[in-house]
């Protein structure tokens, strides 16, 4: 069976091809800026008319919600982007993250080029093209909504077509615009990003029904084995050898997992990147794991089966292991992804209870994103395995397309208000300034310097990355 993957690579260049041939036979209506080629045309406008004359009375009010909603996404990104770039340079980059530069395109294929497919789902150009147009349409019609609120010409819409994709304009008339007041030229700057933070909420209320919908419980997540604290003065042993200081631990340490054993005869597993002569020295106390059975038998994936028991939740976990003595041997069936697997473990014994070892990380979440991840929670519990109830590729399929989208907008409204030139905040933020002041040469200023702070933050983020690859 041919992958999906194919599929959207000749899509892709269909449509690559399509999209040349209609900017080729409409060439009197193109006109070249740099290497994006900008088709014009009517389309649009009398729907854009339309709305602003029909919702007028809500419109002018919503114009202080947008410009409020402008002035917190400029700060998010902003508070993101310092502290992003104090954590990647003052910290160690991730392994995983290593070989990927700071600062990357979001493209089509994106977690395939940048070997990201265990953190993110794959971008397909199908995905990138429907997400893309979904923003673009909605973020430019928006401007001109509110353009045509102030009785501001627009002059024409149309497709922006760089490469094989493309993106949408709307073309208000520049001079009435700047001849209009400082609030109305800030609500139409702000109407894009507010329309995409609106999309983002509507169509997260979408994958939320649409996940309660088509998929169901059908396994537990585990994300670590059962750890223990370890005293490092209290090592003897490492695998088979007998320490007589405690700076002979580095010199016997193998990749991966060691088996260490305590004064007190307990034996535990510890990660050979904790026994460096670095870690072993600053460190009176490290992270071991439990000589549990899960670790033994390498248990991995999602725990669907304990002997004839079905486990979806922490509680169905718990109620199993209560049916089985310690030392007693059981069938677990984990879903991974080649499919399920089957393991023969021997339980341990803990306080007279049979016990398999397994362990729920979960990272603290606090503020706005920790409200939205306990809401999705309530849908999405977590640590817990689903699987589609109906035609599962298709549903994960839309899934993720729908994810995607919502991605993609919040990364749309956010980079868009950045204070600099290219991009509607950096003109938001320059009229702003004027505002405040009353001084269009302190605008500016001010928006000449934020701009070289922004780029020194990229400039230090690169040198890192750059410096870490040698």
């Amino acid at each position: 069976m041919v992958s999906f993957f194919v599929y959207d690579i000749v899509f892709l260049i269909l449509f690559g091809i399509l999209a040349g041939w209609f900017f080729y036979r409409n060439k009197k209506n193109v006109k070249r800026h740099g290497w994006i080629f900008l088709y014009h045309s009517k389309v649009g406008i009398k729907f854009i008319e339309w709305t602003a004359k029909k919702f007028e009375r809500i419109l002018k009010p919503l114009s202080y919600v947008v410009i409020a909603s402008g002035y917190a996404l400029m700060a998010g990104i902003l508070w993101l982007l310092t502290k992003t770039v104090w954590v990647y340079v003052t910290q160690p980059i991730p392994t995983e993250l290593q070989g990927l530069p700071p600062i990357a395109p979001l493209i089509p294929y994106f977690p395939k080029i940048f070997n990201l497919e265990s953190l993110f789902p794959p971008l397909y150009f199908t995905y990138f093209l429907i997400a893309l147009a979904i923003v673009a349409v909605s973020h430019e019609f928006s401007h001109g909504i509110f353009a045509r609120l102030w009785k501001i010409k627009v002059k024409t819409t149309g497709l922006a077509f760089f490469g094989p994709f493309f993106g949408a304009f709307v073309e208000p008339d520049e001079k009435q615009m700047e001849k209009s007041g400082k609030f109305k030229q800030l609500s139409i700057l702000g109407a894009g990003t507010f329309a995409n933070m609106v999309m983002t909420i509507l169509f997260g209320l979408i994958m939320w029904g649409f996940f309660a919908l088509s998929f169901a419980p059908a396994g537990l997540e585990f994300n670590t084995y059962a750890q223990t604290i370890v005293n490092v003065s209290s090592i003897t042993m490492i695998g088979n050898v007998t320490l007589e200081t405690i700076g002979e631990i580095p010199s016997f340490a193998e990749e991966g997992l060691n088996r260490i054993t305590l004064d007190s005869g307990e034996i535990v597993l510890i990660p050979n990147g904790l026994l460096t002569e670095e870690v072993l020295l600053n460190n009176e106390q490290i992270v071991g794991f439990e000589n549990s059975p899960a670790i033994n038998s390498r248990l991995e994936g999602a725990i669907k089966k304990i002997g004839d028991y079905e486990v979806k939740s922490h509680k169905d976990l718990i109620n199993a292991l209560e049916n089985y003595s310690p030392n007693e041997q059981v069938k677990i069936i984990t879903i991974q992804s080649s499919g399920e697997v089957v393991y023969d473990v021997i339980l341990g014994d803990k306080n007279g209870k049979a016990y398999l070892g397994v362990g729920f990380y979960s990272q603290e979440r606090g503020g706005f994103s920790g409200k939205i991840y306990s809401i999705f929670s309530k849908v999405k519990q977590p640590n817990v395995y689903y699987e589609a109830t109906w035609d599962g590729d298709f549903v994960v399929f839309i899934y993720d397309l729908l994810w995607w989208i919502i991605v993609i907008n919040i990364l749309v409204a956010l980079m868009n208000m950045l204070p600099v030139s290219i991009l509607d905040g950096g003109r938001f933020f320059y009229i702003t300034i004027w505002g405040i002041t009353g001084k269009e040469k302190i605008g500016k200023k001010a928006y000449a310097i934020v701009t070289w702070f922004i780029l020194l933050l990229v400039v230090l983020m690169m040198a890192k990355w750059f410096l870490n690859l040698f």
